[in-house]
C-alpha cells in the first residue's frame, strides 16, 4: 500500500516521455487515417474509439507496456480501422458491422415494439423531443434509434413528409 504514494522523479519522467511519444503517435495516425478515427458512424467506430483510449492509458500508466508496443497497438488498430471502412463498401461486410436504424415513433405514435426492442422508455423519447424544442405531438414525423445509439428527431409542419431517402433503412 505504500508503493501507491511513493514519488519517484524518474518514474514521473518516464510517464511525461511516454505520454508525450504515444500522443505524437496518435496525431500522426488519426491525421494519416482521417476524421472518421473519431466519429460515432457505427458502433465499430465507438469500440475503436475505447480501444484507442485504453492502449493509452495502458501505455502511459503501465510499466509492462512499452512505448513501441504501445505505438504498434496503435497502428494495429489504425490498420483495422482503415481496412473495416474501405470494405464496409460492399454490402454484406457493410451489414455484418453495421446496426441497422429503428423506427421508434411515426407521425407522433410511438411503436411500442421498437422501444421494447431497443430498450428504449418513453422518458427517454420525451427528453429527446423536448432537446429537439417539439412542442406538439402532431409536429413528429419520425423518430429514430440510430445505428449509433443517438436518438434522431424528425418534426416539422403538417404539410411536409419526410423524403423517403432519409427513411430508407
Amino acid at each position: 500500500m505504500k508503493e501507491w504514494f511513493k514519488f519517484s522523479t524518474d518514474g514521473l519522467f518516464a510517464i511525461a516521455l511516454t505520454a508525450i511519444g504515444i500522443y505524437i503517435a496518435l496525431v500522426i495516425l488519426t491525421r494519416i487515417s482521417g476524421k472518421r478515427s473519431f466519429s460515432k458512424m457505427s458502433s465499430f467506430d465507438f469500440a475503436m474509439t475505447v480501444a484507442i483510449g485504453s492502449i493509452m492509458a495502458t501505455v502511459v500508466i503501465s510499466k509492462s507496456v512499452s512505448l513501441q508496443h504501445g505505438i504498434t497497438g496503435l497502428v494495429m488498430i489504425y490498420m483495422l480501422q482503415m481496412l473495416v471502412a474501405a470494405a464496409r463498401k460492399w454490402q454484406p461486410i457493410q451489414k455484418m458491422m453495421d446496426n441497422k436504424p429503428t423506427l421508434l415513433m411515426k407521425d407522433g405514435k410511438i411503436i411500442e415494439g421498437s422501444l421494447k426492442k431497443c430498450k428504449v422508455t418513453e422518458s427517454d423519447i420525451k427528453a429527446k423531443l423536448r432537446e429537439a424544442n417539439v412542442i406538439q405531438l402532431s409536429e413528429v414525423k419520425a423518430v429514430v434509434f440510430e445505428s449509433t445509439g443517438d436518438i434522431s428527431v424528425l418534426h416539422g409542419s403538417d404539410d411536409k413528409s419526410i423524403d423517403e431517402w432519409i427513411m430508407d433503412f
